[in-house]
């Protein structure tokens, strides 16, 4: 990529924006005035504020020594309480979308109400802006591992056993474990199906669940989906025979996985409570065990194709199997806050609930999004995710548009188990660079304001754009009609293309991205340059991996 600043752009950053980021002052939490200045500056609004750098292999980060302080008293009082650390629990939806769930205006309005969701997420701190990778398997290892799928390589979702995954990454549960967590993983995987990127040999104490992603168990089965195949002998054969695991398996450390059951349509709609049983038995036996737990729990739901459970046909006032499956997966979750919530173990654990991309809106019936675009594209609809973070007692509630990315989790999970902030730096190889950041001080702090400055966004391993602020400037974009007249509606079917080198949104007041302002705010663009051309220096010195791409 050109890191070469656009003439007008390059004079300005001389003259405005360096005396600018010289005298930024810390934000205050809440908006205030300034004398001599019309206006207001409000919380989480970084754009001409400087980053301070932690460890050279870690994303800089915006410093609250306050927040910290705090954390830290706080994260010492509970300690000392329990005696031990903090649970953590990931719970990661597949192709939901922003707008599924009722505490971003979905839920009702869109006709699969999620009760149990919005009630805990009312209780917690709502994250407006939390963004995933483009698509489920580079989200997935982001979390996993800390870095955006430029750093660990897996840039789209391997498919019918295609080789690479978590094999040889510093990984989340290795470190937990490293910590004293029991670490369990339930649910889908799609990291890695090679025995070294399987969940059992990249930290996780036990498994269950299977290796793939959900359409792939199905579509060379199912008539009614893919006749084109499943009424075809040869080609039904043909894609039974590729390389991939066809199971719901079990594993536990360093061992081989053993099949459950062959998973087929009818197997298929049970399977998310299949998953949710083994879950309430785990939260169930860790109520006999000193040592605090990792859960990293994936629903099969609700990427296509969707089975629902018997119970669950017709649930929906929408009656289509996509929000059938969403009143399921409420359930699901209700079930496992009300297991935590009897056995006493709300007060000393972080829930995060979440997505692993926008919805897939190439295949209805599908989920919804207010913004444009959707899974496999960088535009908001396809990594802007619902997410909420959950803390009995510790957690204040409210919503906050200050950016979050899921990389952000590995770093925060550490933080409670004692490594934070650049601590996090010493424990993983000196040419790994992690691209998280620790937002434990965001979540826990009083009104806390995020660490993070930037949002970077990427499409099959180049960045594409970034956003600061309510500023996103985009250098590569998605072209729908390159190919169709008719366009497309999701991220997979349309042409990467360079801009012309302006092309900002304001995604306050345009969160579809219809109408650059690149022009109309020419300064403003010059931190968001600036910010391309310091991370592509990160590249520079960490470069780009490449593992799995189309």
């Amino acid at each position: 990529m050109d890191l070469s600043f656009p003439r007008k752009l390059l004079a300005l950053a001389v003259i405005t924006a360096l005396p600018a980021l010289a005298n930024a002052a810390d934000t205050p939490a809440v908006a205030t005035a300034k004398p001599g200045y019309s206006g207001y500056d409000h919380p989480n609004q970084y754009l001409v504020k400087p980053t301070t750098s932690i460890a050279d292999n870690m994303m800089p980060v915006i410093m609250h020594p306050e927040q910290n302080k705090e954390t830290q008293q706080k994260l010492a009082e509970i300690e000392k309480k329990t005696g031990k650390k903090p649970n953590v629990i990931i719970f990661i939806l597949d192709d939901v979308g922003w707008m599924d769930v009722g505490f971003n205006g979905g839920g009702v309005a869109v006709g699969n109400p999620t009760p149990d969701i919005d009630a805990v997420a009312s209780q917690g701190l709502i994250l407006t802006s939390a963004y995933s990778q483009p698509s489920s398997s580079p989200t997935r290892a982001t979390i996993l591992t800390g870095q955006y799928s430029v750093h660990h390589g897996i840039l789209m979702p391997p498919m019918y056993g295609m080789p690479g995954g978590l094999e040889g990454l510093t990984t989340l549960p290795q470190l937990l474990h490293d910590q004293g967590y029991v670490t369990q993983a339930i649910g889908k995987w799609h990291m890695g199906e090679n025995e070294g990127s399987q969940p059992q040999n990249v930290g996780f104490d036990d498994f269950r669940g299977f290796n793939s992603v959900s359409d792939m168990y199905t579509e060379w089965r199912d008539v009614h989906v893919n006749p084109e195949v499943a009424l075809s002998p040869a080609r039904s054969e043909y894609i039974k025979n590729l390389p991939f695991s066809k199971d719901d398996v079990h594993a536990v450390r360093g061992g081989k996985q053993e099949a459950i059951a062959d998973i087929t349509p009818k197997y298929m709609e049970d399977l998310d409570q299949r998953w949710m049983q083994y879950g309430v038995d785990f939260l169930n036996k860790m109520t006999k065990n000193d040592k605090p737990f990792f859960l990293y729990y994936g629903t099969r739901g609700c990427h296509f194709d969707n089975y629902p459970n018997a119970k669950y046909a017709g649930s929906s006032p929408a009656r289509t199997s996509y929000s059938d499956c969403m009143v399921e997966m409420n359930d699901i979750f209700g079930n496992l806050y009300k297991t935590l919530e009897k056995n006493g173990q709300l007060d000393n654990t972080l829930i995060v609930f979440t997505s692993d991309n926008g919805p897939e809106a190439e295949v209805p019936p599908h989920g919804r999004t207010p913004f444009r675009g959707a899974k496999g594209s960088t535009w908001e609809g396809g990594v802007r995710v619902p997410t909420f973070v959950y803390w009995k007692g510790m957690i204040q509630p409210r919503k906050s548009d200050g950016i979050v990315d899921l990389a952000d989790l590995f770093p925060t999970a550490l933080a409670l188990a004692g490594k934070p902030g650049a601590e996090v730096s010493k424990l993983v190889p000196n040419t790994t660079f992690i691209d998280g950041i620790d937002q434990s001080s965001f979540f826990i702090g009083t009104n806390g304001q995020s660490n993070r400055k930037a949002e970077h966004y990427f499409l099959n391993g180049q960045l594409s754009a970034v956003r600061i602020d309510e500023f996103k400037y985009h250098m590569l974009i998605q072209q729908p009609y390159a190919f169709t007249q008719s366009g497309y509606q999701g991220g997979f079917t349309g042409a990467v293309m360079p801009t012309a080198g302006t092309m900002i949104f304001n995604l306050y007041t345009d969160p579809q991205e219809s109408e650059s302002v690149g022009v109309r705010h020419i300064p403003m663009g010059v931190p968001l340059q600036t910010e391309v051309h310091d991370y592509m220096k990160i590249l520079q010195k960490y470069p780009p991996k490449v593992q799995i791409k189309l």
